[in-house]
């Protein structure tokens, strides 16, 4: 079974919007939040090298979407 993986922000609207639709769709997912988990952060920052945008969708490791409908909140992966 695939595992699912949501990075995303509790301020980003988008990250609540995939989240609900992961949950209507009856996906089972792990939901991080890069701006309170740093651990996350980190991860977050080696699967997307460069990319500053969530929600980040993962599946089994690799990067399947990013942003929701063409819409992402930037947020900065470099603080601690």
């Amino acid at each position: 079974m695939a595992t699912l993986e949501l990075y995303g922000s509790a301020s980003c609207p988008y990250t609540r919007e995939m989240r609900e639709w992961l949950e209507f769709q009856r996906r089972g997912f792990v939901e991080y939040d890069v701006q309170r988990d740093t651990a996350a952060r980190a991860r977050l920052r080696q699967l997307a090298g460069s990319q500053r945008t969530v929600p980040v969708l993962v599946e089994n490791g690799k990067v399947i979407q990013v942003g929701w409908q063409g819409r992402g909140c930037a947020v900065n992966l470099d603080c601690p």
